[in-house]
């Protein structure tokens, strides 16, 4: 039973809403996934995943402050609710589970 859907995009968009904390905003998430993880994020994927993440409850939005470079526009923050934490902590235990599931010999490969 999947108690708790969170795809691999999604747990990083997560973490990484996580880690920026009080600065989480659309532009400010790609540019830190691009740095961590050496990877191209493309605007419209994430805001699919932001999008998908609040509908599952998992994110909420506030609005900061409207600036000029904006044209007025407030940029969009997101902040980790609740229940996205408790999604983000069974991701975690079911990941660290099936890693002391492996037995240790699984691991052991030589390169021929």
């Amino acid at each position: 039973m999947k108690k708790y859907q969170l795809g691999e995009f999604e747990e990083i968009v997560m973490l990484t809403v996580g880690v920026l904390y009080n600065e989480a905003y659309g532009v400010s998430i790609k540019k830190d996934i691009e740095t961590r993880l050496s990877r191209n994020v493309s605007m419209g994927a994430l805001h699919t995943a932001l999008t998908r993440l609040e509908d599952k409850g998992y994110l909420k939005t506030f609005d900061g402050e409207a600036t000029e470079e904006r044209a007025g526009r407030p940029r969009k923050y997101y902040q980790i609710t609740a229940l996205g934490k408790r999604a983000m902590e069974y991701s975690r235990s079911t990941r660290e589970e099936l890693w002391r599931a492996i037995p240790k010999m699984a691991l052991q490969v030589k390169i021929v």
